[in-house]
């Protein structure tokens, strides 16, 4: 149990391998810097869960996923400015003896979240 995310690319239809994501702790405005990484090949961080259950805590969360930089990556055509730049996920946890999933499926014209399992 613990935290993680997995972003799928839905413009290829392929996890979004080499997307840079960052990943805060928040208190109201303030968010602390902790940690940031590049997703594998399947798309997920590659050392597994984002934190673990010693170390997650109630409390609020915001993953920023840098959409832009990955399509262009991928050689996607991106009007300027871009539709979407980075996706900004902002989410607490109530629970953190369970299992928070939170997945990203993305264009560079759209997104969708939800708590996953």
């Amino acid at each position: 149990m613990g935290l993680s995310t997995h972003v799928l690319d839905t413009m290829h239809g392929t996890p979004a391998a080499g997307m840079r994501v960052t990943f805060y702790a928040t208190q109201g405005e303030t968010a602390t810097l902790v940690k940031q990484f590049v997703l594998n090949q399947d798309g997920r961080h590659p050392d597994g869960l984002l934190l673990d259950n010693d170390h997650l805590q109630r409390g609020t969360y915001r993953l920023v996923f840098d959409v832009a930089a990955y399509f262009k990556a991928r050689g996607v055509a991106l009007p300027e400015p871009n539709f979407l730049n980075q996706v900004r996920l902002d989410f607490g946890v109530a629970q953190p003896d369970q299992h928070y999933h939170v997945p990203l499926l993305v264009s560079p014209w759209s997104y969708s979240t939800y708590r996953g399992s």
